[in-house]
């Protein structure tokens, strides 16, 4: 993983979907994806009150891209280049070639498997390009709809955590499920 290159970052192709970099005109989605109650609900993060917040985002998740600390793809149907959600490989482990998931897709898309299709997709990304050993993805234990998308993509419970996370005020459990590259 030492020389791996992540930018450009590739677009990537499913039946459904291109999973593709993030850019500028993604602004107003983002905002969404940032700032939708219903997807923030369990993820825990401060959510976006401008287009500013979204541009900011944009910027920083470019640079570390650019800096070849994570793989952070934007989704898009393949009838529209309207960005649906993201889907990336993040907290990069190199000495472990181990590394973390994480996605979101926008509520009008829920429920119909593509975020299972991104995520095959990514994970593919992770294995066979990146050359991983394993992946892991830490989810709030009551967001049973994201632990289906897991559990359909083959990842595994490891562990749950009590009360592990802090944020305004609350202390919140985790749930680890990780898969492993079973062709390395």
């Amino acid at each position: 993983m030492a020389d791996l290159q992540l930018h450009p970052l590739p677009a990537i192709q499913t039946q459904r979907l291109i999973l593709r970099p993030l850019r500028v005109e993604d602004e107003t989605e983002i905002f969404i994806l940032r700032s939708d109650s219903r997807i923030l609900q369990y993820i825990h993060i401060p959510p976006a009150k401008t287009l500013d917040d979204a541009r900011a985002f944009i910027e920083k998740i470019t640079g570390i891209v650019e800096r070849n600390e994570s793989a952070y793809f934007g989704i898009t149907t393949k009838e529209s280049d309207k960005l649906i959600g993201t889907c990336t490989i993040w907290n990069l482990q190199p000495e472990n070639r181990r590394a973390e998931v994480g996605y979101v897709l926008h509520p009008d898309y829920w429920g119909k498997g593509l975020m299972q299709e991104a995520l095959l997709a990514v994970i593919d990304f992770g294995f066979r390009y990146m050359k991983l050993h394993s992946l892991e993805a830490q989810v709030a234990p009551e967001n049973l709809a994201s632990i289906r998308v897991l559990e359909k993509t083959g990842f595994v419970k490891e562990a749950h955590f009590r009360e592990n996370f802090y944020r305004d005020g609350s202390f919140y459990d985790s749930a680890v499920y990780s898969l492993l590259n079973r062709t390395t």
